[in-house]
């Protein structure tokens, strides 16, 4: 598959082409809009990842141009903007997903993986809910039963990847690349600690729990059966 990158960072470009060459893809990579503009009118990329802040022309323009002309390839807009409003600025017009800058490579694959399976047929949840259990991705807002609960970036990371594959047991070496971008150190104890704190943010107090230590094999988030 073919994916086009528009990033006037060199570095962060050369960083996702080296990336996701190494992961499969076939990589074009543009530094400015009108370039980025120029390759994606062509329609023959699955994706393009997009920057908003660039020369000539801002990411909003691009995307905008795109869809006007009827090209409907996704986009994930990959960008240092992180503000609510960019992110519904960006969903409004069009984009299929929106990262914010710095990122962890393994979320940006993840993510890219995650749009080429599903293609343009469906559309992503922007709302995650387990139980009484509800995580707003575009927000960042996580509350049960109502009630606001306040994460650090490390532990909604957590508690996204938990929900988005729940029922499922995640070892702590999935867990490490997927949260941390690194690979598990059994001499660390960074996984055990997160998740005690998340546990008692989630679940400290209340009679239903949710997230469950599996002994030898990792972590589980799901809702209890029903009697």
């Amino acid at each position: 598959m073919k994916i086009l990158i528009v990033e006037d960072e060199s570095k962060t470009g050369e960083y996702l082409r080296q990336g996701l060459s190494e992961a499969g893809f076939v990589v074009d990579l543009a530094q400015d809009g009108a370039d980025g503009l120029h390759l994606a009118l062509q329609g023959d990329h699955a994706l393009v990842i997009l920057d908003v802040m660039l020369p000539s022309l801002d990411g909003w323009q691009v995307l905008k141009t795109l869809r006007k002309r009827g090209l409907q390839m996704p986009v994930l807009f990959l960008t240092a903007r992180d503000q609510v409003e960019d992110r519904v600025k960006g969903l409004e017009l069009g984009a299929d997903d929106y990262l914010v800058k710095p990122f962890s490579f393994s979320e940006l694959l993840a993510r890219v993986r995650t749009i080429l399976r599903r293609g343009r047929n469906s559309t992503d949840p922007t709302t995650l809910r387990v139980a009484d259990l509800e995580l707003d991705l575009l927000r960042r807002r996580v509350s049960r039963d109502g009630q606001r609960i306040d994460l650090t970036a490390k532990e909604f990371g957590l508690l996204e990847l938990l929900m988005r594959r729940q029922g499922e047991v995640l070892p702590r070496s999935l867990i490490a690349s997927q949260v941390w971008d690194m690979n598990f150190d059994s001499d660390t104890n960074v996984i055990e600690v997160a998740m005690r704190r998340l546990r008692v943010k989630i679940d400290e107090g209340r009679t239903v729990k949710l997230i469950q230590t599996v002994r030898g094999m990792g972590y589980v988030l799901e809702a209890p059966e029903e009697s």
